[in-house]
């Protein structure tokens, strides 16, 4: 009684231009009627806003609508279409028999109840004539998303109605030729290349179909429709759900490839890990074994050198040892100019010394002398620097000396004396 459902219709339908470019898939089935007769007549029930009256008129059909919601119907009248306010079985029921090309009913079936369906169904075989047309459209409870929810949008539907059934009540009604076409899925879903996602699968199914029945009509008639009925529309829930599987089960390859690719790799890297784990042991066991020979030996050599350090001949040849390392040194500052009087005074003690320890034992005082003698010039210097230097008597201070010149004088005999020697 009022504007309601046209609101709603305008709201969620869709505008009146994406609804005539939706109905443009019918289009093929109904072309040939309009050469196969004369001013064919085409009845939408349910007609809405008339955008299929408008469409139907442009190809050629002279098309009537009905429709219970007054709203709606104002729409068509806006536009000069032949649409009336009334009860679709009752339209149908008031026509002759065979007087009809096309009967349409887009979305009405869910709005009555089922037997309801079934009895317009008997009385649009009844009115058309042969070879003539039923469209029936409907929402899609094979997308679940329509049957679970958008379907229940609409205050005035009644029940879902799956394809399956509705094609088999349009059989059972006696229509020889049957056709469900799917409509509106996403044109990019058709690709059979693009895997779907599961969003796809539970929303991807065509939203809406219909069933395209058409009279019995002779093989000539029938002929002209061979194309339209040949081709398939849509997308169905098991083709979605098909390709689904496929794009996961080649993923699961992939994966399982991958997986097996990289265990291979683990198991090898164990055992090059093993190997060389394997090699690291053997080089540490050898590394071990040498270590192990190194201090025997270095044990060895230090029995050895213990022995030695400890034997008489050492212990015999120790004056000797070091009289050649302390000539060694006295050598090497001669021939460097090294010598000065502070050298010979720190080596005096020690020359005495050597020279005392081969006076006590003579069994070095020979071969000491015939090493000596190997270097007379040597011989003959370190003679002069066992000799005791001349000692001196300090003159008697002068008197009357301050304490300054007193030291003057000191460091100046010191100085003298120090060149002296």
């Amino acid at each position: 009684m009022d504007d309601f459902y046209r609101a709603f219709e305008d709201r969620h339908r869709g505008s009146r231009d994406v609804i005539k470019s939706r109905l443009r898939v019918y289009l093929p089935f109904v072309r040939p009627l309009v050469s196969a007769s004369h001013d064919p007549v085409a009845l939408d029930l349910g007609c809405g806003r008339g955008e299929w009256l408008e469409l139907l008129s442009e190809h050629g059909f002279r098309a009537r609508g009905v429709d219970l919601d007054a709203g709606m119907l104002a729409a068509c009248r806006e536009r000069g279409l032949d649409a009336i306010q009334a009860d679709a079985i009752t339209t149908l029921r008031s026509l002759d028999a065979s007087s009809v090309a096309v009967v349409s009913a887009f979305h009405v079936v869910e709005h009555i109840p089922f037997e309801a369906a079934r009895e317009l169904i008997r009385e649009s075989l009844r009115v058309l004539h042969p070879g003539g047309l039923l469209i029936l459209e409907t929402p899609n409870p094979e997308n679940l998303v329509v049957g679970t929810s958008l379907f229940y949008q609409d205050p005035s539907h009644v029940n879902p109605i799956p394809p399956e059934l509705l094609s088999f009540a349009v059989e059972h009604a006696g229509f020889p030729r049957v056709k469900t076409v799917r409509l509106q899925e996403d044109p990019l879903l058709l690709d059979e290349a693009r895997p779907p996602g599961l969003f796809h699968v539970l929303s991807g199914v065509s939203p809406d179909y219909s069933v395209v029945a058409q009279k019995d009509a002779p093989p000539a008639t029938l002929e002209l429709f061979e194309a339209a009925f040949n081709t398939e529309h849509g997308l169905t829930l098991p083709s979605l759900s098909a390709r689904y599987d496929d794009l996961a089960n080649r993923r699961e390859a992939v994966l399982r490839a991958l997986l097996s690719e990289a265990e291979k790799r683990l198991a090898q890297s164990d055992a090059g890990l093993a190997q060389s784990i394997a090699q690291l042991d053997s080089r540490l066991c050898q590394a071990e074994t040498s270590a192990s020979r190194a201090e025997e030996h270095a044990a060895a050599l230090y029995q050895q050198l213990n022995a030695v350090l400890h034997s008489r001949s050492w212990r015999m040849t120790a004056p000797l040892r070091y009289a050649g390392h302390q000539a060694r040194r006295v050598r090497s500052a001669f021939r460097e100019n090294r010598v000065k009087s502070g050298t010979l005074r720190r080596i005096r003690p020690a020359l005495k010394a050597m020279a005392h320890a081969a006076s006590n034992r003579p069994y070095l005082s020979k071969p000491l002398l015939a090493l000596l003698a190997r270097f007379p010039s040597f011989k003959r210097r370190l003679h002069d620097a066992l000799k005791e230097p001349p000692k001196t008597i300090a003159p008697p201070a002068p008197l009357g000396l301050s304490p300054r010149s007193a030291r003057l004088l000191g460091k100046l005999k010191r100085s003298i004396e120090s060149k002296r020697l």
